[in-house]
């Protein structure tokens, strides 16, 4: 009984090949885990560069010191994700072997180059790492230039191909072959720039407030000094642009789903009709058919789905069974991304408001304590975004053209690999947590010994390093 009623409202099969259901577990997991460590390669090294910029041009030791600690940090993370990346990169063939293998020549071009940027990236992190005290300043801070177009380019790459499968082009289809591939404009397919400015809005959003909330802790522990200050204002400004911007861009992103994936609109909806004007539906589940638990605000659903007060939106009555999504996780999934995101959006504004009006919200525990929950909050908004996204394609892993069954693997021994890459994630999880608390508890200890390599403080080896890399101008 207690079985039906979850398959009943999560919408779950057991239908498929043996591999599906491991397969599609294991990709949720290691995609999931991996996408968090995708967003500080994206945005990581652009905070960098703005603290280490600011302690060059003004002379701020404290913020080259933010710059060499997340530099650190960057690098523990960066050699984690190199990791779980390449554990990735073997599961699309291992997994899906009915996507790759009759659809790897059209995707070939965005991993090749997502390959490349890796190495680039990892190149001049290396060379960032190593350059405190060896370089000159300035060429020393340009290393983060191409650090951070290598975490862009890489990033766009990769979403290219997941935007891809939801527009499918670049190919054409004849008696079952793959014919007149155009890998070039696979790569740029309709949904790919879309796609890829709410992934990078959002890998800033989710960066910005996890290392703000690191910063918000240690004021809430009484260490109001400079360091903690800036520490939380620089990824803090990055996160409030974000969460500014985010919605507009999903909105646009939104309105496009109308007419490229209309079942997968109707799930978001929760829309079991076809209706206009439509309701905005919050919350509520489907079960057997009939919507319940939902709060239903007239027109709204047409304002925001449609840019309009009449407009109709689809409902899966337009779609038949089989094609359908998963509609509740759909839903709540999407309605958790927006629910969540518009609160941080508020939050922003509030902050920025009141210190406009000369309010100093760091003075404050109730804001500190919320500021270290929304690091949290916007994980999971990124997360259930890509729950909306993959889940509400289903049941194609190539929209209208490949379905997910004949995508997946159909060996039966998928779930002893799931279970070993769930065990190495955990490891890693846990060996990540316990170098980063060790290193945390090293820099405070030494907090008021540690000085960055060159600016105030520095040795006179490293003030006269610095004036031979400079030519002594």
């Amino acid at each position: 009984m207690v079985s039906s009623t979850v398959v009943a409202l999560l919408g779950a099969s057991g239908e498929g090949p043996p591999g599906l259901l491991p397969a599609r577990q294991q990709m949720a997991f290691s995609l999931g885990w991996h996408i968090v460590l995708a967003c500080f390669g994206v945005a990581f090294p652009v905070m960098i560069y703005v603290v280490h910029r600011r302690g060059l041009t003004r002379g701020d030791s404290v913020a080259l010191g933010l710059a060499k600690r997340w530099a650190t940090v960057s690098a523990i993370l960066f050699a984690i994700g190199a990791v779980s990346g390449t554990v990735l990169s073997f599961e699309m063939g291992l997994l899906w072997p009915g996507l790759m293998g009759r659809y790897g020549d059209v995707l070939g071009l965005p991993f090749a180059f997502e390959g490349l940027s890796f190495f680039i990236e990892a190149i001049f992190l290396g060379i960032y790492l190593y350059g405190w005290g060896r370089m000159p300043p300035r060429r020393h801070l340009a290393m983060l230039i191409p650090m951070g177009v290598a975490g862009v380019v890489g990033t766009f790459c990769v979403v290219s191909v997941n935007a891809w499968m939801n527009n499918p082009t670049g190919f054409r289809l004849v008696d079952g072959e793959v014919t007149d591939v155009d890998p070039w404009r696979a790569m740029f397919n309709g949904g790919a720039f879309l796609q890829f400015a709410h992934m990078w809005v959002g890998a800033f959003m989710v960066v910005g407030f996890v290392v703000s909330g690191v910063y918000a802790a240690g004021l809430l522990r009484g260490r109001r000094d400079d360091h903690h200050r800036l520490g939380f204002t620089v990824p803090f400004v990055f996160a409030t642009v974000a969460a500014l911007l985010q919605p507009l861009i999903g909105h646009v992103l939104g309105m496009r789903v109308h007419d490229t994936q209309p079942a997968k609109l109707a799930a978001f909806e929760l829309a079991t009709t076809t209706e206009g004007p439509a309701p905005l539906r919050l919350g509520g589940v489907l079960v057997d058919g009939e919507v319940r638990w939902a709060l239903d605000i007239p027109r709204l659903g047409s304002i925001i789905a449609r840019n309009s007060l009449t407009a109709p939106v689809p409902g899966l009555d337009t779609v038949s069974v089989q094609d359908r999504p998963p509609v509740n996780i759909t839903h709540l999934a999407f309605q958790t991304m927006v629910g969540v995101g518009s609160l941080l959006a508020l939050a922003v504004i509030v902050f920025w408001v009141l210190r406009w009006r000369r309010r100093d919200l760091l003075a404050h525990r109730w804001f500190l304590r919320a500021a270290v929950a929304a690091g949290p909050l916007a994980v999971l908004a990124l997360e259930c975004g890509w729950i909306a996204t993959e889940v509400g394609r289903q049941p194609w892993t190539v929209w209208q053209v490949l379905r997910t069954e004949d995508a997946a693997s159909t060996s039966t021994g998928l779930w002893v690999g799931y279970i070993g890459v769930v065990l190495v994630y955990l490891g890693m999880t846990v060996g990540a947590v316990v170098v980063l608390r060790s290193m945390a508890r090293r820099w405070r200890a030494g907090s008021e010994t540690i000085v960055a390599p060159y600016g105030p403080g520095a040795s006179p080896v490293d003030q006269a390093q610095r004036t031979r890399g400079t030519g002594g101008q």
